[in-house]
């Protein structure tokens, strides 16, 4: 079965996945964009008070699934995509520009599900509805979860490292391209492999942005490897990576133990 679907996520709050501290129940909205806040206190206290506020937020993507895929049967490894800034908004045709969805849409297949979710404009990518909405679909799919894959590029490829520095026991191996990270979390990459990819000549995102986090995960001991390309440019990393580098192949040699 080969399909592509355009769907969508909802968590309330941040995400189902972060850690909540002891709160009193609150009702979930009834409806988008309704907020649920708690009752203030009934008389003057002089303590603080730990309170919370639920948001209904929402997610949209594109969602491919292999061949393979049944929900019965094998569990099939699952490959998540982030764009770039080029392709934010609401219209989902737009994440078709580059990388898996674009090789998809021309007709390749791919033995992942595929999932390559939008960001709204001018917001950057938000890693705590991103982790909602993986945890979403890992729940609703029949998806093998030691080979969960993570890769992104240009705004993409920040949100790759952010979002495995989040959560880096997802991943089963992740693929920064033409982005950047913090080398101060680098300690928490160590265990998940990497390969990252940049030109040496981008003009949009510093190479070193990159060089960065190759050193700082080599300080550390972390499973990277690093594809610089000396005449590369923005566009050329993710060309490269994704149609000439066997980027695909490398990703299902690894799964989490």
């Amino acid at each position: 079965m080969r399909l592509s679907v355009m769907l969508s996520a909802t968590c309330f709050g941040l995400c189902a996945t972060l850690a909540q501290a002891q709160q009193p129940a609150l009702k979930k909205p009834t409806s988008p964009g309704e907020i649920q806040t708690m009752k203030p206190p009934t008389s003057a206290q002089t303590a603080q008070q730990a309170l919370a506020t639920t948001v209904q937020m929402q997610i949209r993507y594109l969602a491919y699934f292999p061949k393979s895929y049944s929900a019965q049967g094998e569990p099939v490894p699952l490959l998540v995509f982030l764009h770039g800034s080029g392709e934010a908004g609401e219209d989902l045709e737009k994440v078709k520009a580059w990388g898996p969805p674009a090789m998809i849409d021309k007709g390749i297949d791919f033995p992942f599900l595929v999932l390559s979710p939008q960001a709204p404009q001018h917001q950057g990518w938000n890693v705590n509805l991103l982790l909602g909405m993986l945890d979403d679909v890992l729940a609703k799919y029949n998806v093998d979860r030691q080979r969960v894959y993570l890769t992104g590029l240009s705004m993409g490829g920040f949100g790759t490292w952010e979002l495995a520095t989040l959560a880096p026991a997802y991943f089963a191996a992740i693929a920064p391209i033409a982005g950047g990270g913090d080398p101060d979390e680098a300690d928490r990459l160590k265990r998940v492999p990497i390969w990252v990819f940049h030109g040496k000549k981008d003009d949009a995102v510093p190479e070193s942005e990159s060089a960065k986090m190759v050193a700082a995960l080599k300080a550390v001991g972390g499973d990277v490897k690093y594809t610089l390309l000396p005449e590369g440019g923005h566009v050329d990393a993710w060309v490269h990576a994704y149609e000439k580098a066997g980027l695909f192949d490398w990703f299902l040699q690894h799964r989490k133990p």
